[in-house]
C-alpha cells in the first residue's frame, strides 16, 4: 500500500492481504513467533522438519507455522538453516512494524484497482475502516476470505482464486 501511495505509477493493481492503512497493534502472538524462531537459529538446525518440531511449542497451527519457516534459508556453508532477516532486527521492529506512513488521504491516494482481502476471523479489517480504505483506494474492492490473519496460508485455494478472478476482471479493464 505504502508503494502504491508514495509512487502510483510502478503499481498495475495492488492486493493488499488482511492490512489496512492505519496504525494497527499487532496481537500478541508476533512475539511468540520470534521466540519460536529465535530457538530454531540457536538449534542450528538441519531440516525444516526438526526447525517445524521446535514451533510447534511456540504455534499449534500448520499453515503458520509453514508460513513462518519460509522466512528460513539455508546458511552460506549450508550446514544449518538461518533468517533471511537477522532475529534481533525482526524483534527490534515488532513496535513498528504495525505502523502505516501516511495520515491524511487528502494527501497521498492510489486510483488503481485494489483488491482488499480481509480475513474474518482476524481484527485487522474492520468495518469502520472501510470509508478510510475507500479513500486512500476509491477503487478497491473488498473480499471476504473465513480465515484469520494468515489468509493465504490458511485458505490458500480461495486466496488464490479471489486474486486470480480480480486480476482476469483487471486484465478484461485494460483491453
Amino acid at each position: 500500500m505504502t508503494v502504491a501511495l508514495r509512487s502510483p505509477q510502478l503499481v498495475g493493481a495492488l492486493i493488499p492481504v488482511d492490512n489496512a492503512p492505519v496504525d494497527a497493534n499487532l496481537k500478541s502472538d508476533f512475539h511468540k513467533y520470534v521466540q519460536g524462531m529465535r530457538d530454531i537459529e540457536e538449534a542450528q538446525v538441519k531440516r525444516q522438519a526438526e526447525a517445524d518440531e521446535l514451533l510447534q511449542k511456540h504455534e499449534e497451527a500448520l499453515p503458520i507455522r509453514q508460513f513462518l519457516l519460509t522466512n528460513f534459508v539455508r546458511s552460506s556453508h549450508g550446514q544449518h538453516l538461518r533468517l533471511r532477516i537477522p532475529i534481533k532486527i525482526l524483534a527490534l521492529s515488532l513496535d513498528k512494524m504495525g505502523d502505516f506512513p501516511f495520515n491524511d488521504p487528502d494527501e497521498a491516494h492510489y486510483d488503481g484497482q485494489t483488491l482488499i482481502v480481509r480475513g474474518t476471523k482476524s481484527h485487522y479489517v474492520a468495518d469502520d475502516v472501510l470509508p478510510l480504505i475507500g479513500r486512500f483506494f476509491p477503487s478497491f474492492k473488498l473480499i471476504d476470505i473465513d480465515s484469520g490473519h494468515w489468509v493465504i496460508s490458511e485458505k490458500p485455494e480461495a486466496f488464490r482464486q479471489a486474486v486470480v478472478d480480480f486480476l482476469r476482471e483487471v486484465e478484461g479493464r485494460d483491453t
